[in-house]
């Protein structure tokens, strides 16, 4: 079973950083299918032990990296309403995760479901934006949907749609999915 994959500083951190640099350089460059693990620790400075004893196996790391580049570098915007906030959201995010590299990145974090570690993280990434989200909402008196609501509304179908390629999860369906949520309702409202 692989370990946690958050290190700390130092030796840990100088590991972590070379063997995903070196991962995401080669993804760029060949196929998957060609990458190796010894062929990583060479490039990066280590020894292929050290990679199955962090990672486990290749597609852990390949997990890893894309958990990485999945984190949110930022608070989700903030435009005022709950509807702006979760299109600004939404939009790029589906067009992130329908282009190549982001179905990829999806699939690569699915392909370590044997511990979920990737996927618990990518998950989360996404209940904080929509925690944020609520909690504006909160402070303008509105009653917010849920993060599982919203995950269950906005995102799961989106997501599906990419992995299966059944459809175009482009700006109107998006939008579509917004206008089936519940109007927004103001706390004093809802307590009545």
């Amino acid at each position: 079973m692989a370990r946690e994959m958050v290190r700390g500083g130092g030796r840990s951190a100088r590991i972590q950083k070379a063997v995903h640099g070196v991962t995401r350089a080669l993804l760029e460059k060949l196929d998957r299918s060609e990458i190796t693990v010894p062929m990583i620790a060479e490039q990066a400075g280590v020894t292929p032990s050290t990679i199955y004893r962090r990672w486990g196996d290749i597609g852990q790391l390949f997990a890893d990296v894309a958990v990485e580049r999945l984190r949110p570098i930022a608070e989700p915007e903030d435009t005022g309403s709950t509807r702006g906030d979760l299109e600004a959201y939404l939009l790029p995010y589906a067009e992130e995760m329908a282009s190549p590299v982001g179905e990829q990145l999806i699939r690569d974090v699915l392909t370590d479901a044997q511990t979920g570690v990737a996927a618990g993280k990518c998950c989360q990434y996404t209940y904080d934006a929509f925690d944020v989200i609520a909690a504006r909402a909160q402070a303008r008196g509105e009653v917010p949907l849920s993060s599982e609501e919203l995950i269950d509304r906005l995102v799961a179908p989106i997501n599906y749609h990419i992995l299966f390629a059944d459809r175009d999860v482009g700006p109107a369906y998006c939008r579509a999915l917004l206008d089936r949520l519940p109007p927004v309702q103001m706390a004093t409202a809802a307590a009545a």
